[in-house]
């Protein structure tokens, strides 16, 4: 009857637990007096409990007569091995009534239940700890000794436990005995084999209570926290910069020791992280399988999908505590706290410019040596930067896969897209006091104004030439290094901008949308039409510093320039002439070459000078406008 009343009158006077019956009670008084009544005589192994000891002289028979045919277990009892085939067939008869929870053995079931109950019978005699089982506590007790009796036959290594020497050795045999029954993926650990299961039932019962971010293994979580803590065990003595595990210091020190001890075995290639062999290694399967259902873009991996997915939704969840600025990317947020300290670790040899990054320095290295590593499958064209690689594939399948919201206009390059948003924005705070420009960022307008007051501190490490503005000596050093990423989809000419193609695809198209409201001209982009308009309004917003003759266009100031600093960078190869301007050059040119290339089909006079040909041909003209 205690069974439905619940009734428990046999109490511990050690621990306070209750039992129903006495017999309980009395085998678990052993557990505080370390009593082992029940002793075998063919070992000398002692038990507290009788059903313990009844098992274990079993070990001592002659025959283990019940093998399992799945694996190489072998049973000394048929109900036994009877249990442990539901393992293998997945049957799981014993269900938890309070949970639902099945299993396929009865003794997993009622280690399950004990957990319900917070029972914990098993107490270690050094520390007082308690488990739910006998074999938890056995594991436990190897804490309180420092001997190791199973040494490993492939390495040193020892070990305090069999079982732990046992799944030691499958890192040296490569045996991974449990596999994933949905994706044939296999785990040295059926710990390892359930945590991946999350990921295919979508399962993350691991939350972190600061920010509430769900996890499907356990380890992330721990990972995930030092992000909140801020702990950083592991500090790189070179560089200072600290991780939160060892093996990602490991890894990062490959990047001072140059060591790259991850190589792929198709191409040849290294990397100093395993992460990114394994990234890599895609790249040759050519699998894409996670989809952008936004965009149609595929990604070899599904955490780069992902941080893709951030472009459409606008999530930055990655901010800096410096400034505030946040980012999409993890990786952007480390490169950028780098403005703030100024660190460029990274030098080149050859020219003493530094980099922040490592794969910078490697890019850069490239102009010097000359290599051209990425090679476009579809016109042959190589170039130094994956990056630049991709951007110029662009060109070929026309994909511009950044899109705006509000006014439905689509760029291939991030970057363009991000500039294009502003334009939207309600109020261009910030204003050029020296010109009509307006921007939207202050960083931005920062770097107009250097225009303004002659400012060039962005150095070509090169030739040394100075520019007032960054995206100017980016340019600028493309032409040192021959790249031009952008090509014509028409004709294949290439350029070193964006811009320079804009320009260039208004020669395939005939096409004048812009038309002039002074007279009937039109024009191919709105540019030449502003240009031409200056004309009628006389406008002239290029002004010369030394005389203050004003010019309609800044290259002509340019030239104009040149007259005051005496410079003649045009020199003619033939009789050594020199030219402030090259159109000047090439105009002189043609008097060794005795080339005319303007001809008259009326009379068929040539002339070598275009402006001179046009004066001709008004002789030919019904009236001579111009009366004395």
């Amino acid at each position: 009857m205690r069974i439905h009343t619940g009734e428990k009158p046999h109490t511990c006077n050690q621990c306070g637990k209750s039992f129903r019956l006495k017999q309980p009670l009395n085998e678990h008084m052993r557990i505080h007096t370390g009593e082992k009544p029940y002793t075998c005589n063919q070992c000398g192994k002692s038990f507290r409990k009788l059903g313990g000891f009844k098992k274990h002289l079993l070990t001592h028979s002659r025959e283990r007569l019940d093998n399992c045919d799945q694996s190489s277990k072998t049973f000394f009892r048929a109900d036994i091995l009877k249990d442990h085939l539901k393992v293998h067939a997945k049957e799981k008869p014993y269900v938890c009534y309070l949970c639902g929870k099945k299993f396929s053995q009865m003794v997993a079931l009622k280690i399950h239940q004990k957990r319900h109950s917070g029972v914990k019978d098993h107490a270690c005699s050094e520390c007082g700890k308690t488990f739910f089982t006998y074999g938890a506590l056995k594991v436990h007790k190897t804490v309180h000794t420092t001997e190791t009796p199973y040494k490993c036959s492939h390495c040193d290594k020892r070990f305090k436990r069999l079982t732990y020497l046992q799944i030691h050795e499958r890192i040296h045999t490569g045996e991974k005995p449990y596999a994933c029954d949905q994706c044939g993926k296999s785990f040295r650990l059926k710990e390892m084999l359930n945590q991946h299961m999350n990921i295919h039932n979508g399962e993350r019962p691991h939350t972190c209570d600061h920010c509430g971010k769900n996890f499907a293994q356990k380890g992330n979580l721990n990972k995930h926290m030092k992000i909140h803590t801020g702990e950083k065990l592991h500090t790189c003595d070179q560089c200072g910069k600290g991780f939160l595990e060892k093996a990602n210091l490991k890894e990062h020190m490959n990047i001072h020791t140059g060591e790259r001890p991850h190589t792929c075995d198709q191409c040849g290639r290294s990397f100093t992280h395993k992460g990114n062999l394994i990234k890599h290694m895609k790249r040759h399967t050519g699998k894409k399988p996670h989809t952008c259902d936004q965009c149609g873009r595929s990604f070899a991996e599904r955490a780069t999908l992902n941080e893709h997915m951030r472009i459409h939704t606008g999530e930055k969840p990655y901010t800096c505590d410096q400034c505030g600025k946040s980012f999409t990317q993890r990786g952007t947020l480390y490169e950028h706290i780098k403005t703030h300290s100024g660190e460029k670790p990274f030098t080149c040899d050859q020219c003493g410019k530094s980099f922040k990054r490592k794969e910078s320095l490697n890019d850069h290295m490239k102009i010097h040596t000359g290599e051209k590593p990425y090679t476009c499958d579809k016109c042959g064209r190589s170039f130094t930067r994956r990056g630049t690689l991709y951007q110029h594939k662009k060109t070929h399948t026309g994909m511009k896969p950044y899109t705006c919201e509000q006014c439905g206009k689509s760029f291939k390059n991030s970057r363009f897209f991000k500039v294009h948003l502003c334009t939207h924005s309600r109020e261009r705070q910030y204003n050029s006091d020296q010109c009509s420009i307006r921007n939207s960022r202050a960083d931005f307008l920062k770097d107009h104004l250097k225009v303004h007051t002659k400012e060039k501190p962005h150095v070509c490490s090169l030739c040394g030439k100075s520019f007032s503005q960054k995206v100017a000596l980016k340019i600028h050093q493309k032409r040192h290094s021959g790249v031009k990423d952008y090509a014509c989809s028409e004709c294949g000419k290439t350029f070193f901008t964006d811009g320079d193609l804009k320009l260039h695809k208004t020669v395939h198209t005939t096409e004048t949308p812009y038309k002039c409201s002074h007279c009937d001209k039109r024009f191919k982009r709105s540019e030449y039409l502003k240009i031409h308009e200056r004309i009628h309004t006389g406008e002239k917003p290029h002004a010369c510093d030394h005389c203050g003759k004003s010019f309609r266009l800044k290259g002509t100031l340019n030239d104009h320039v040149k007259i005051h600093t005496g410079e003649k960078p045009h020199t003619c190869a033939q009789c050594g002439k020199s030219f402030t301007q090259k159109g000047n050059l090439n105009k002189h040119v043609k008097i060794h070459t005795g080339e005319k290339p303007y001809s008259c089909d009326q009379c068929g006079k040539s002339f070598r000078i275009s402006s001179v040909f046009k004066v001709h041909l008004r002789t030919h003209s019904r009236k001579r406008q111009y009366n004395c």
